[in-house]
């Protein structure tokens, strides 16, 4: 149940400034080990080899966190939320093309230099030496991963292709790993070196390994997903509710969701991020989802028995999270489902939602949202209409300051469509709420 009011006044350091102070902490150190590290054997053989050699220890750093952002933690995912921590690997990544493109860079004018020859001899030369060719082929798959990542390419590609593309990025690390390995000058400098570096990537691949892999094939062994009701809500709207055993034990909260695949019905490949659209009692679990694509179109003729294939939970949109003991909730569109699952998990404080749809008729689940709304004793405004109609933005300022007077004093949780979401964080910047208070979520895999 959401936490009570006087637990949230009470509340000093939120969750997710609990988890970004430990993700800080441990680059930090690791940062710090790597630089002692560097000091204590870094020398090369020319001062261009000893720089190269420093942006080859922070490129291999760089790996490691890259692989530990898209681990799926639980830990970090429910308070963070996995759209914080992909956009952290994006940038992450985009870091890490740059410092590997220096340090070949500079290890090919380095020996260039060494041997008195030119660069393309050099480089030549080079890839006659295995190592160097494990770091080259590496360097090759960042450099192509990093070019299909750009905006322009990115949006040219579907999404099964580029993410199958992206999946060459693990053929990079262990190309990397092997390469580090090799160089004994920096893996195998001494026994301290030896033992950080095996710890290190042991525990990335680990991890990866345990949130991507290991956790989400326990959990369907254990709890035997499958479907039990596929009921419509709308000529364009469908719920399906999926059972299983122990689901009391199953980690979900209002407010997260899962990926979901239908082996049988769907390719087994075919994977989308749907909310939980109920809060999760132990008896069963629930998604709706609007027919946007093909898959989410198809739910429709799911048939009842069908196995179900559940990663997560996921995400940060909880009232973990909460901060005040008012709660504002604003949806757009299908982003009503996690907010109805969160209304019905409420146990306590005074609560607000804000629906944004294009007209009554598809207003998914409205007359749940009504029922629980009214149970809190709290206010609903339906917005219809197109944006523009009125003249008056929905979500500008003055809007929601009309429409919620104490703003401020509450907490904000935002699901909708991406130029909604972008139009209430920037009114509620100028409305001067809290970031703490403010709590937004982008569903989605990439």
């Amino acid at each position: 149940m959401m936490a009570t009011s006087d637990t949230v006044r009470t509340r000093a350091v939120l969750p997710v400034d609990a988890a970004r102070g430990v993700m800080w902490a441990f680059v930090l150190a690791n940062v710090v080990v790597v630089e002692a590290l560097f000091l204590s054997a870094g020398e090369g053989k020319n001062d261009v080899l000893t720089v190269a050699k420093w942006f080859g220890l922070h490129a291999a750093l760089l790996i490691l966190f890259q692989l530990l952002l898209v681990a799926r933690l639980p830990w970090l995912g429910r308070r963070i939320g996995m759209d914080r921590l992909t956009v952290w690997h994006r940038w992450v990544g985009f870091t890490l093309l740059w410092t590997v493109l220096t340090h070949a860079t500079l290890v090919v004018l380095g020996f260039a230099t060494l041997d008195d020859a030119s660069m393309g001899s050099t480089f030549v030369a080079l890839s006659g030496v295995p190592a160097s060719l494990l770091g080259m082929l590496a360097a090759a798959v960042i450099v192509v991963i990093g070019a299909i990542s750009t905006r322009p390419l990115r949006r040219r590609l579907r999404y099964e292709v580029w993410h199958g593309l992206h999946l060459l990025l693990y053929v990079a690390l262990g190309l990397a790993f092997v390469h580090q390995l090799q160089e004994t000058t920096t893996f195998a400098s001494s026994g301290f070196a030896t033992a950080y570096w095996w710890c290190l990537w042991l525990f990335a691949f680990g991890a990866l390994l345990a949130g991507r892999v290991v956790l989400p094939l326990w959990r369907n062994a254990y709890h035997r997903f499958r479907v039990v009701a596929v009921v419509p809500e709308s000529l364009n709207a469908v719920s399906v509710y999926v059972t299983g055993r122990h689901l009391d034990r199953f980690p979900a909260r209002a407010g997260q969701f899962c990926i979901w695949r239908f082996p049988g019905h769907h390719h087994w490949w075919t994977a989308n991020p749907f909310s939980l659209s109920a809060a999760p009692g132990g008896q069963g679990l629930r998604l709706t989802a609007k027919a946007v694509g093909g898959t989410s179109a198809g739910l429709r003729t799911l048939p009842p028995g069908s196995r179900a294939f559940v990663e997560g939970p996921y995400g940060a949109f909880t009232s973990l999270h909460r901060s005040r003991p008012g709660t504002l909730l604003i949806a757009g569109g299908v982003g009503i489902t996690p907010v109805r699952a969160m209304l019905e998990e409420q146990a306590t404080g005074d609560v607000v939602v804000l629906y944004r749809v294009r007209s009554e008729a598809d207003a998914v689940l409205l007359n749940e949202v009504r029922h629980l709304v009214a149970q809190q004793g709290g206010r609903l405004h339906l917005l219809t209409g197109r944006t523009g109609e009125q003249g008056v933005p929905p979500f500008g300022p003055a809007a929601l300051q009309q429409l919620v007077p104490d703003i401020t004093d509450r907490d904000v949780y935002v699901c909708g469509p991406p130029p909604m979401t972008t139009a209430v964080l920037s009114a509620l910047r100028d409305l001067r709420v809290p970031a703490r208070q403010v709590h937004a979520e982008r569903f989605g895999l990439a």
